[in-house]
């Protein structure tokens, strides 16, 4: 009985040390922001971009996150951003896109409709009340449609296009134990293929509800978001979203 009860003793805390990197406990996360974001670049179907000049735009950004005490089991995440913006130009040079030529001085308008998802894999490093430290891989959807009008005739074309980019991903999050309050910066790089994307967060939150069956945290901060898309889907595009957001995260 005693032999029984030290091998169970032993392998419970071998089990607590060796679950270092995961969440001692369940844990559920759910999160939306409101991102006020302004839009630069423009896109084309080879790799002479045409620029356009486009509308500052709110939207939205959910995710969910669940993390565990499993051992070597990484914690799983998953994001989606909206993109959508509108805007337009006057053509330096002939234009081709979606079948359709527009030649120099017409003026185009564009609707851009963009939906990024982002599923991430990460362990925690670092997890206690002053900071903790996430890092893992992220693969990001992709998910859009370009429309582009003639503005004059109405003459119109669109393109779309989906595919998955490879990212490392990483947060460190820090807190004031007491206060509530805290801060930290979020982010995916480090892509491997002909595409790209970058994007970071960071921002300071608050946490006014702490209490065992509900945390909630308000969030402010700064996000940028760099897409850099090289024929996908018969697609070019190099994009940057970059604006303040505010936010609100339960913790379960």
């Amino acid at each position: 009985m005693k032999k029984s009860y030290l091998a169970t003793v032993i392998l419970a805390t071998s089990g607590i040390a060796f679950s270092a990197s995961a969440d001692t406990v369940l844990g559920i996360y759910v999160g939306a922001q409101a991102w006020n974001m302004g839009v630069e670049g423009g896109f084309s179907q080879s790799d002479t971009i045409a620029e356009f000049g486009f509308e500052d735009e709110t939207n939205a950004n959910f995710y969910a996150a669940l993390e565990h005490p499993i051992p070597l089991v990484p914690n799983l995440k998953v994001a989606q951003t909206t993109l959508d913006t509108s805007g337009g130009t006057t053509l330096s040079s002939t234009f081709t896109f979606g079948g359709e030529v527009y030649t120099a001085d017409t003026v185009l308008e564009t609707d851009v409709d963009l939906i990024t998802r982002d599923f991430i894999l990460y362990y925690e490093i670092l997890d206690n009340n002053l900071a903790s430290f996430d890092i893992g891989i992220n693969v990001k959807q992709v998910d859009g449609e370009f429309l582009v009008a003639d503005a004059d005739s109405g003459r119109t074309a669109t393109e779309s296009f989906d595919g998955f980019i490879p990212m490392g991903y990483g947060r460190l999050a820090i807190g004031i134990p007491g206060t509530g309050l805290g801060a930290y910066a979020e982010g995916s790089f480090i892509s491997i293929d002909d595409s790209s994307v970058t994007d970071y967060q960071v921002a300071v939150t608050y946490s006014f509800i702490e209490s065992l069956a509900l945390d909630l945290t308000l969030q402010a901060g700064y996000r940028s978001t760099e897409v850099d898309i090289e024929d996908l889907d018969d697609v070019y595009a190099d994009l940057e979203f970059d604006g303040a957001f505010v936010g609100v995260e339960f913790h379960f």
